[in-house]
């Protein structure tokens, strides 16, 4: 029995090893309030529809100053393509994942911009937070 514990206990080490990105987004996937930096691109569930996050957003690009390249806006997706002064290309992906959480997906630049990416997220976020007063 015990030996089969320490088997178990190494794969699940060696497995942690291997798929560090794939781990970090299964833990943090579902929980409404977490945010991820994976691959270049933040990810974060936040707890509203999809209508009032993609308001939010679009606060946040014209409080941040982004020259908007493109905007679309669907059903249970939306996607805001825009530049900032630097002429960095910013992509923000919404996904409605029910009807009162939304995924939302940030790259800043080709390889992505974790502390640019936070920043813009942190500015959606306030906007949201905004919306309850």
């Amino acid at each position: 029995m015990y030996k089969s514990h320490i088997i178990l206990i190494g794969l699940l080490m060696s497995s942690i090893l291997l798929i560090p990105g794939c781990l970090a987004a299964a833990v943090g996937a579902g929980a409404v309030g977490s945010v991820v930096y994976i691959k270049g691109d933040l990810e974060a569930v936040e707890g509203k529809d999809i209508d009032t996050v993609y308001a939010a957003t679009k606060k946040a690009v014209g409080q941040l100053e982004l020259k908007v390249n493109k905007d679309y806006k669907g059903f249970s997706s939306a996607e805001i393509i825009a530049r900032d002064a630097e002429d960095r290309k910013t992509t923000i992906r919404l996904k409605s994942t029910s009807e009162e959480t939304t995924k939302v997906s940030i790259r800043v630049g080709l390889l992505g911009n974790e502390l640019r990416s936070s920043f813009i997220y942190q500015k959606i976020h306030d906007n949201l937070q905004q919306k309850k007063s």
